[in-house]
């Protein structure tokens, strides 16, 4: 599971140099063509982590259940994050990823509920949802990456 920790960090910190420098109208805006921002989806890749992760494992979520409404699966963009929400979400990129790693080498995710995903895979345990989670994410990166040049 090593690499996939090495990857799911890399994938984060890719997702922050992508964003570091933009301001707060441009993390919010949604471009043409498109149905979110690039606040969502970095957001939406800490909420799926927590749900996928923690909440099928039966393990207490780092984020507050205000934050997992606003950016879960199915909700929308309309929420505009301030630069304080920015900026805490863009600490929890890699807060998140250490924490899953060391809860995950500490032997705490010790049963895992099954879910089927959207993309048509079960997950049956703690390490199919973090390989899944790092090909969430990989997507959602592109997303961004994709929202920032429609800017």
């Amino acid at each position: 599971m090593k690499k996939q920790f090495e990857i799911h960090l890399a994938t984060r910190k890719n997702i922050l140099k992508t964003i570091e420098n933009l301001s707060e109208e441009q993390l919010n805006k949604i471009p043409e063509g498109f149905s979110n921002n690039i606040m969502w989806n970095a957001a939406h890749v800490l909420v799926t982590q927590q749900l996928l992760c923690y909440k099928m494992a039966g393990l207490e979520m780092s984020l507050d259940e205000t934050v997992i409404d606003l950016f879960k699966k199915g909700s929308d963009a309309s929420y505009e994050v301030c630069q304080d929400e920015a900026d805490i979400i863009k600490e929890e990129l890699l807060t998140l990823a250490a924490k899953m790693e060391e809860d995950y080498n500490a032997g705490l995710f010790k049963s895992y509920e099954t879910y089927p995903t959207s993309y048509n895979v079960e997950l049956t345990s703690i390490e199919d949802a973090i390989q899944f989670n790092n090909i969430h994410e990989a997507l959602h990166f592109g997303y961004i990456m994709a929202l920032k040049k429609a800017l």
